[in-house]
């Protein structure tokens, strides 16, 4: 019934003419993988992958006081973004869990795009709405743009190939207006991969014609199952997974994120570190059989210290990786520690992250061009 029930992006006949393996996630039918997930996954490393991200969601915030109102409700500093940068942070509720993370653009002084997680993208807007002031206009603009994301040290030459105006001054984590054969577009320097690349925000109309022509050059389409281990190799959280509306986003040690020098909403409890009694940790197991989200961490002795958030086959480490939160004093690099996840035990050891160490995505893009 889920699956029946999902919507299907702008992109689903391309997928079904490709005898895609579906999916239902965050309330849409999305692609796991075209053909395996480790051919996907190593394109994606090695060349380029393209990637159907239309189930995010995308707000616009306008006015004179979307600035005051969006420091008020971002765990990141927002006045300090210059034009033309993003910036990653959490949505936070009043007990400092997290609603949602979030990519954050500046367009103007007072013009905002912030980008949301599909599966949380009604409460979140609804929570902004309630957040922000009269002078703030907020607008949900998901269901007329297109999300695709071009990713690889391949990516960059195939994309200027494409796209209207140059791409050779875009730095990591700034976007820029660009347009394709004269249709507007966005091209952002951002991505879950860890790979060099743009996210290209469009519209609807030109969705299909872009991936087509993105393939066409040498993009291998990617589904859901790539995504998360390439993302998974990156240690990079997932909603509903390393996050979640009773986590508090400090104990990630994504510290960056959160600005110890201004309230936000949840910041008493966020910045206090008396609250702190987890933190995010890199596992690296035995052999191939991997962890699953949900499994319980044990230490050497026994004892439960903690639980798995997501695990998975690293595809360029070959050997099964996770990450998952643990008692703080047994969060140190090496600690052995035990996965059971209720049939057996399988032995592990906290480890540094990112796992992968090789990734692109920080590298000058004229490198790639």
């Amino acid at each position: 019934m889920e699956a029946q029930m999902a919507i299907k992006t702008v992109l689903f006949d391309i997928h079904s003419s490709l005898n895609a393996r579906m999916m239902p996630f965050g309330g849409y039918t999305m692609p796991l993988q075209y053909t395996s997930i480790i051919a996907e996954h190593r394109a994606t490393r090695e060349s380029v992958g393209i990637f159907d991200t239309c189930h995010m969601g995308e707000f616009r915030i306008t006015g004179k006081s979307a600035l005051s109102d969006l420091e008020r409700i971002l765990s990141c500093p927002v006045t300090s973004m210059k034009h033309g940068q993003c910036r990653y942070g959490f949505i936070c509720n009043k007990n400092g869990g997290v609603i949602d993370d979030q990519i954050l653009y500046r367009i103007g002084d007072d013009h905002f795009y912030m980008v949301v997680n599909a599966g949380t993208r009604k409460e979140d807007f609804q929570w902004i709405q309630e957040q922000i002031s009269k002078e703030t206009s907020l607008e949900d603009l998901s269901d007329e743009t297109a999300k695709i994301d071009v990713q690889g040290p391949k990516a960059p030459k195939l994309l200027a190939k494409l796209l209207d105006d140059p791409i050779d001054d875009l730095k990591f984590y700034t976007f820029k207006q660009n347009s394709f054969k004269g249709v507007s577009l966005i091209s952002s320097r951002t991505g879950y991969t860890g790979e060099i690349g743009l996210e290209i925000y469009c519209n609807n109309t030109i969705a299909a014609e872009f991936w087509h022509a993105c393939t066409e050059l040498g993009a291998l389409p990617a589904g859901l199952g790539a995504r998360d281990t390439l993302r998974l190799e990156m240690g990079f959280p997932l909603y509903g997974h390393e996050l979640d509306s009773n986590r508090n986003p400090a104990e990630t040690g994504y510290t960056r994120s959160i600005s110890p020098d201004k309230e936000f909403i949840g910041s008493s409890v966020v910045l206090d570190p008396t609250r702190l009694t987890e933190s995010l940790v890199g596992i690296t197991m035995e052999g191939r059989r991997a962890a699953r989200h949900g499994d319980i961490l044990r230490s050497s002795s026994g004892e439960k210290i903690g639980i798995i958030t997501s695990g998975s086959f690293s595809p360029c480490l070959e050997k099964a990786i996770a990450m998952g939160y643990v008692a703080t004093k047994y969060a140190e690099l090496g600690t052995p520690l035990l996965v059971d996840n209720g049939k057996q035990q399988l032995h592990g050891e906290i480890a540094e992250m990112p796992f992968y160490q090789e990734s692109t995505c920080r590298k000058a893009i004229a490198k790639f061009l």
